[in-house]
């Protein structure tokens, strides 16, 4: 299960309603190879769907990510910060074992 948090679920919102995403788009999030700890996020609108897709869906966001990297997300919260210390989307994973101190990459 991949979990959003109110903020993450508000600034999802305000991202489609600007950008006009209809209906049928919904957050992909995915984990590659690569950054300064070994895996990085990654996270976009999509609007379809592929046929290894993992389907999710909480605090009414539907998100999709491929086989792979629900492995790597499971339990994970999509979460969003507008604050001085840094505006953006962040992961909150349990599975991390080390991040960087950007917060973008991590290795479990």
């Amino acid at each position: 299960m991949l979990f959003v948090a109110d903020s993450a679920k508000q600034r999802v919102i305000e991202i489609r309603a600007k950008e006009k995403y209809g209906d049928d788009y919904f957050v992909r999030v995915g984990v590659t190879s690569g950054g300064c700890s070994g895996l990085s996020y990654n996270m976009d609108f999509d609007n379809v769907p592929k046929p290894d897709d993992q389907v999710f869906e909480d605090n009414g966001v539907k998100i999709v990510t491929d086989l792979r990297s629900v492995l790597y997300l499971f339990n994970t919260t999509l979460e969003f910060s507008g604050g001085l210390d840094g505006t953006g989307f962040s992961f909150n994973n349990p599975n991390a074992a080390r991040t960087c101190a950007c917060g973008e990459s991590f290795s479990v």
